[in-house]
C-alpha cells in the first residue's frame, strides 16, 4: 500500500512538471494586406517563469523554417525574425504573463501562408504546437461602369424626370389659379 501511495506522489509530481502548449485556433484563413493574430496557449507555474521563458515561433516552407518571433530567456531577440517577417510581428507581452503567446502578423501576403510552429521551454519542459494560415489574394473591387452609348448615366436621367415633373406640377397649378380666380372674379359693383 505505501509503495503504491509513492508511486502515486512520484507520478504526479512527473505530470505536473509537464509543459502543455495548445493552439487557440488550429486553422486560419485572411486576405493579403490583412492584419491577424496568431495565438498559443501554455500553463505558467510560477510567476518567475517568465526569466525562464523560451519560445520560437516559425513558418515552415518548402525551402526552410523561416523565423517569425524568438524569445530567449524572458528577452526578446530582436534580430531573429526573417527578412519575410521584418517590422510586421509584433507580441503582446501582457498576455504572455497569462500563458498565451499572441503573435500580431500586419500586411499579409500570399506567401504567409503555411504551417506555422511555436516552440515552447521553461523550467518544466518542451512542446509545441502548430496551426495552418491561409492568405488568399485581395478581391480587386470593380469600378463602376460607365454606360458605353454614350448616354447620361441613370441617377442623371432621374434627376431630369424629376425636375421636369416638378415644373409641370407648379404649372398645372398656376393655371388652375388663374382659371378659379377668373371664374370666380368678384362683381365690381
Amino acid at each position: 500500500m505505501i509503495c503504491r501511495i509513492l508511486l502515486l506522489i512520484s507520478l504526479t509530481s512527473c505530470v505536473s512538471g509537464t509543459l502543455v502548449v495548445k493552439v487557440t485556433q488550429t486553422s486560419y484563413q485572411a486576405e493579403e494586406n490583412d492584419n491577424i493574430t496568431l495565438e498559443w496557449m501554455f500553463t505558467p507555474r510560477t510567476d518567475s517563469f517568465y526569466n525562464s521563458l523560451n519560445f520560437l515561433c516559425r513558418l515552415f516552407t518548402d525551402v526552410k523554417p523561416l523565423i517569425l518571433y524568438h524569445v530567449h530567456e524572458g528577452v526578446e531577440v530582436p534580430e531573429s525574425p526573417d527578412e519575410q517577417f521584418a517590422g510586421r510581428v509584433q507580441c503582446d507581452k501582457d498576455a504572455l504573463r497569462e500563458g498565451r503567446i499572441r503573435l500580431h502578423v500586419s500586411r499579409l501576403r500570399t506567401d504567409d501562408s503555411g504551417l506555422y510552429d511555436c516552440e515552447v521551454k521553461t523550467d518544466d519542459g518542451t512542446n509545441s504546437d502548430s496551426c495552418r494560415l491561409n492568405v488568399t489574394a485581395a478581391v480587386d473591387q470593380p469600378k463602376p461602369q460607365k454606360p458605353a452609348d454614350g448616354s447620361k448615366p441613370q441617377s442623371r436621367g432621374r434627376i431630369s424626370l424629376y425636375v421636369g415633373l416638378t415644373v409641370a406640377g407648379l404649372s398645372v397649378c398656376v393655371g388652375l389659379y388663374f382659371v378659379f380666380r377668373l371664374r370666380f372674379k368678384p362683381d365690381d359693383r
